[in-house]
């Protein structure tokens, strides 16, 4: 697929439903002892993984739109153990939240994914649920992955490096433990798992790096209202940001401040940013985004602390600073090594082979860049949809263009990407 350059990107658009709320709606809704309604549900190749997989667990799930379900809850251990294995696609999300959830259920389960979800390390999930006493076997330390449901204990954990995952797979087992699971962060990352709860009725408490949950058998939801992916968004945000003349406005997109740090890495680069009609959705914080082009960046530095507020769009942050004029640079992000490619590998080849200049770290990436467009060329997306996103903002602003290899990689995330950009795209 050829991406052509474009001059600007003009209009207002909505993006599908965060995947991140989107795996939760099912998980937890398939704990509750409720019906639960699931509108503006993000469809995605990830998310239809973990509707098949609650599916296999017995659960029913009722399809009345495109974006609307409505999931039959079968109370907190209610789930039911198949006769084959679940099939986690390359949702790791869904492998290691779902992780948490079969560890206190009665039976045995399997989980399986593809050759990249296969890649990335589950010892970081199975350690702590060892610890409650669960019984989790994995196949050197990534899936194949087999649990077999005990009685569990609540701990108190701290997490080697912050991941939102792991916390979320602790915490959900903790609802099927016995006393308190606490979990200790030694950053903040993405708190939809607590908030969820905490709709559901589950006392959850935060004192500093700390997040805890008691074993309960009663969760009860009627409704999630999914706003818009923040991630999903990030790639016309950015896009328009670079082009001069651009004029965008994204509506209802998620802007829980664990999830936003993409936008303050656009204002600090000088990007003007304007967000309205700020409301809350079952807690979280909802708003429509407006971006328009800038003519001149300023390079910036993203450390550790602010890196699981945007750790998605660390490609889309190199691509900014290749317009800025002096070096950007991105640290303490060794978490992008383990995601469904090395991205820190997959986007120092992919820039560099549009003409940018680009060096990798151990824990990130340095940018050297120039107010120019890139020359384009040829990215190799490394079947991961992130980069093939990356490949097509830099098409967008290219001088000639960028050609991409692998690009239905997207549907992972976002189906109808590439038409909505070309919607938009002048």
């Amino acid at each position: 697929m050829k991406i052509e350059p474009r001059a600007r990107l003009e209009g207002h658009i909505a993006v599908p439903g965060d995947k991140s709320i989107s795996h939760r709606a099912l998980l937890i809704g398939s704990l509750c002892e409720t019906d639960v309604l699931v509108r503006q549900w993000g469809r995605s190749g990830d998310t239809e993984s973990t509707l098949a997989a609650v599916r296999k667990l017995g659960v029913e799930v009722d399809e009345q739109d495109v974006d609307t379900l409505v999931v039959h809850g079968g109370g907190v251990r209610g789930l039911r153990a198949p006769d084959g294995p679940i099939d986690c696609g390359n949702a790791g999300t869904l492998a290691r939240l779902l992780t948490g959830v079969l560890a206190f259920q009665e039976g045995r389960f399997e989980l399986v994914g593809d050759e990249s979800l296969a890649a990335r390390p589950m010892d970081r999930v199975a350690e702590p649920l060892r610890q409650m006493g669960a019984e989790v076997l994995v196949t050197n330390s990534h899936l194949p992955l087999v649990i077999e449901g005990r009685s569990l204990t609540g701990i108190e954990y701290e997490l080697p490096v912050a991941s939102a995952q792991v916390k979320s797979a602790v915490l959900l087992a903790g609802l099927g433990a016995r006393g308190r699971t606490t979990v200790l962060e030694p950053a903040p990352t993405r708190d939809h798992t607590e908030l969820m709860l905490e709709a559901a009725g589950v006392p959850v408490r935060r004192k500093g790096r700390s997040i805890s949950v008691e074993g309960t058998e009663h969760l009860r939801l009627e409704e999630v209202l999914v706003p818009g992916d923040i991630s999903s968004a990030a790639p016309f945000l950015v896009a328009a940001a670079l082009l001069p003349g651009s004029s965008l406005t994204v509506h209802d997109i998620g802007l829980n401040p664990r999830r936003a740090g993409i936008l303050e890495v656009l204002e600090r680069m000088g990007v003007r940013v304007g967000v309205h009609n700020r409301r809350r959705i079952a807690g979280e914080l909802v708003g429509d985004v407006e971006v328009t082009g800038t003519h001149e960046l300023v390079p910036t530095r993203v450390t550790a602390p602010e890196v699981p507020t945007l750790v998605d769009e660390l490609p889309l942050v190199a691509l900014l600073g290749a317009f800025a004029h002096g070096e950007t640079v991105v640290s303490g992000a060794e978490e992008l090594r383990a995601k469904e490619s090395d991205r820190i590998e997959t986007v120092t080849a992919a820039l560099r082979a549009i003409g940018v200049r680009i060096e990798p770290r151990p824990d990130g990436f340095a940018v050297r860049g120039t107010p120019a467009r890139p020359r384009g060329g040829t990215v190799d997306t490394a079947g991961d949809h992130r980069i093939a996103m990356l490949g097509a903002v830099a098409g967008v602003v290219s001088r000639e263009g960028v050609r991409l290899e692998e690009a239905e990689s997207v549907g992972i995330s976002f189906p109808g990407f590439f038409e909505l950009l070309d919607s938009v795209a002048q």
